[in-house]
């Protein structure tokens, strides 16, 4: 009996239809982007320090003044920056930019659960996971904006510092991951089915 069991399972797994190359090749791709976007945002939320005006430097978690007689000195206590509603400002700011982290920490888990452990559900767990993608991204571009918004009179093109470009590039890789998950699962059959026709 056990030796039928395990022809008929030989038997199914040869029926078994494979994934394109190409499909798997893209959603590894859309895997690998997801997770640099995750590393540079978290890098950035860390670091915090977006915004260069003149001698000042504002950051999510730090205002930092820099003189040729003192050096530089950093203050948490944002409200000495002189900025209205910045003290306050920043607590949105930083947490929104913290739960896109956590948002994308949990669809990008759900991205490769799908991939390693394929069943009947693994489509539904990639559209949640690019879901939960494209919710990090709402979150991530709300962070950015709020941090413009309170500075906007101290804003200047030239004046955004590396840390404030990785997460902008990494808010944008959030988005194009979430849209290209979503599309790839409907433009593609669902694997293990059989087609009709």
């Amino acid at each position: 009996m056990t030796a039928i069991a395990v022809q008929a399972q030989r038997l199914l797994a040869q029926r078994r239809p494979q994934r394109p190359f190409l499909e798997s090749f893209i959603r590894a791709l859309i895997i690998v982007c997801a997770a640099l976007a995750l590393v540079l945002s978290s890098i950035s939320i860390c670091d915090g320090h977006w915004l260069l005006a003149e001698d000042r430097l504002f950051g999510l978690w730090h205002f930092c003044t820099s003189s040729n007689q003192t050096g530089t000195h950093c203050l948490r206590d944002l409200s000495q920056a002189h900025v209205p509603g910045l003290a306050v400002g920043m607590v949105l700011a930083r947490s929104v930019g913290a739960l896109a982290v956590v948002a994308a920490i949990l669809g990008l888990e759900l991205l490769m659960v799908s991939q390693v452990c394929e069943d009947l559900h693994s489509r539904r767990k990639w559209a949640m996971g690019s879901v939960v993608l494209l919710i990090s991204f709402v979150l991530s571009s709300g962070g950015l904006l709020s941090f413009v918004i309170l500075l906007w009179n101290h804003v200047t093109f030239t004046g955004f510092t590396l840390m404030f470009w990785c997460e902008f590039t990494a808010s944008f890789l959030f988005f194009l991951n979430a849209i290209s998950g979503l599309h790839i699962n409907s433009i593609t059959h669902p694997w293990g089915q059989p087609r009709k026709l």
